[in-house]
């Protein structure tokens, strides 16, 4: 999915709960490594769903990853 398409999920209406991103997505998101995006995974410190090979995260846990990591200095 292309990075506009990304944008345009995070501008609609719905429930973080139900909007999920995958790895390719995630990683253009966050601008992160596929062995960064794999080592928070690995570390917990972000949560995913995995179905075969695909990986797959939830906008909520993204938006729980950014809140908990704001530093407003």
């Amino acid at each position: 999915m292309t990075f506009v398409v990304s944008k345009m999920k995070l501008n609609e209406k719905i429930d973080p709960e139900d909007v999920f991103f995958d790895n390719q997505e995630f990683m253009k998101l966050m601008n992160i490594s596929k062995r960064t995006a794999q080592e928070w995974r690995n570390k917990k410190i972000i949560l995913c769903s995995q179905i075969g090979n695909k990986i797959y995260y939830r906008l909520s846990d993204i938006q729980k990853l950014l809140n908990d990591n704001y530093n407003s200095k």
